[in-house]
């Protein structure tokens, strides 16, 4: 295998590589980046978390000219946390060239990402929606944007999406150049490529099997009734460093989630009807490893790139077999291995059958593993002994006013993390994040308010360090 500094990228993406820790370069970046680098269209069809972003990222960000305002690139994603992953992944690429990107995505105010645009924005990085509404506002022009990536193209199938992303590439001039990303490629998705890209290249890169030969795939026959108690009875034999439950439906997700809860598990439920400051909390607390068990919707966790992520767990058999290799796709990142356990009931016998020949693998049934020691799982500690705050909003909240606002580039998601590392709140205690052009509003339960001005005055958040008080009535 040969080294980032074979493949033509400029030294200073090569500092920046450097600077996160990249070594060598991924089978899909070895192979993407020198036939983008000189102009072609790609196709590229790899499992998620094979590297993608850097593959499509790096050759996008050489041709990039910070010295010019207009945006020059635009990647779609198909979720908005997958969108927030790109970006975060495509700062860090680019922080030494001096470029800058733009997240845009659902859910977040549309005004303060208006203003980022005005602001700048080489590159944009969006979800299908929020893309579509910004240009009909005027906010996006796309007139000089020379490189277009759609990551994760079948998912954006699956979402329904196609029609907006043909709608948007109409927008784009017809000499950009365009890749295309996904795991797996359905004709719609082959006939979207057909259209939009000029002769591309088609890069194949995966194993013998569409899920990862690091993840270890088991199968387990459950009756509905004794669902809950043997996930409790696997999680206490599999011991995960972190696992992914996943399942159907958003009430489902929701009821899982309580009754884990009330058995004394440190669990967090994520799905579509949660507040877009809740899933940013719950996302915070699982990214920085402080939150073992996720119980998860497909949708939610969509795009979801967390490396420490030990187990999959199917609580629901997943409604086709592709949804099957996107939920696999969780673990077993990055060359790390992981273990993928699914249950079924009796009934569901075809469908795991149906899984195993699309995938490739056989299911092995999953036993009790002799050799670890079940241990009981421990209650969730208490943090500093403050009440319980519901998803609902119940318990007394306090407003705070923190410097810093739009001007700053600073973004509720900054805020939470913020509140949540200094003063150890759950991040679906820290309520109404409302950004201004130079301050913010904040809630937070009223027990804590006291603490959280104590521990997040002075915090550093994107260069700029934070004062607080409590706003006055």
């Amino acid at each position: 295998m040969s080294g980032f500094s074979d493949l033509g990228l400029e030294p200073v993406l090569l500092e920046a590589i450097h600077d996160v820790g990249y070594e060598e370069p991924s089978p899909i970046q070895e192979q993407a980046i020198p036939p983008l680098l000189e102009g072609a269209d790609v196709i590229g069809q790899a499992q998620t978390g094979s590297g993608k972003t850097a593959a499509f990222g790096l050759p996008m960000l050489q041709y990039v000219d910070p010295r010019e305002t207009e945006v020059q690139g635009l990647v779609l994603t198909p979720t908005r946390e997958l969108c927030i992953q790109v970006t975060q992944a495509l700062r860090a690429y680019g922080n030494r060239k001096g470029v800058d990107v733009v997240a845009v995505f659902g859910g977040a105010p549309i005004r303060s990402q208006q203003a980022q645009l005005r602001g700048g924005g080489h590159i944009v990085v969006g979800t299908v929606g929020r893309v579509k509404d910004l240009i009909s506002r005027h906010s996006l022009l796309l007139h000089a944007c020379r490189f277009v990536v759609l990551d994760e193209a079948d998912e954006m199938l699956d979402l329904g999406f196609l029609e907006d992303v043909e709608r948007i590439l109409a927008l784009t001039p017809s000499s950009r150049q365009t890749a295309l990303f996904s795991a797996t490629m359905p004709p719609e998705i082959r006939r979207l490529a057909d259209q939009y890209l000029y002769d591309p290249l088609t890069i194949k890169v995966k194993a013998a099997t569409l899920t990862v030969d690091t993840v270890e795939q088991f199968a387990l026959e459950v009756r509905p009734r004794d669902k809950a108690d043997q996930l409790v009875e696997v999680v206490q034999s599999e011991q995960p460093e972190q696992a992914i439950v996943f399942v159907r439906t958003k009430i489902r997700c929701e009821q899982l989630y309580r009754t884990l809860r009330e058995r004394g598990m440190n669990v967090k439920a994520l799905h579509g009807d949660m507040t877009q400051g809740a899933r940013d909390g719950v996302m915070i607390s699982f990214k920085d490893g402080r939150l073992p068990i996720l119980v998860a919707t497909d949708v939610a966790a969509r795009g979801l790139d967390i490396s420490g992520v030990s187990h999959v767990i199917n609580f629901d058999v997943p409604t086709s077999p592709d949804v099957y290799v996107h939920r696999i796709g969780r673990t077993g990142r990055v060359g790390r291995s992981g273990r993928a356990i699914t249950f079924y009931e009796p009934r569901q016998q075809r469908e795991l059958q149906a899984i195993e020949r699309h995938a490739g693998v056989r299911l092995s049934p999953w036993v009790k593993d002799a050799h670890v020691a079940p241990t009981p799982i421990r209650p969730r500690p208490r943090r500093h002994s403050k009440p319980h705050v519901s998803l609902n909003g119940e318990g007394p909240l306090r407003k705070l006013i923190l410097s810093g606002g739009r001007a700053e580039g600073l973004e509720p998601s900054d805020i939470i993390h913020a509140i949540t590392m200094a003063a150890g709140l759950d991040g679906e205690a820290v309520r109404n994040v409302r950004m201004l052009e130079r301050f913010a509003f904040v809630e937070v339960p009223e027990p804590d308010a006291e603490r959280v001005v104590e521990h997040v005055q002075g915090t550093e958040v994107r260069g700029h360090r934070l004062r607080l008080e409590p706003a006055r009535a």
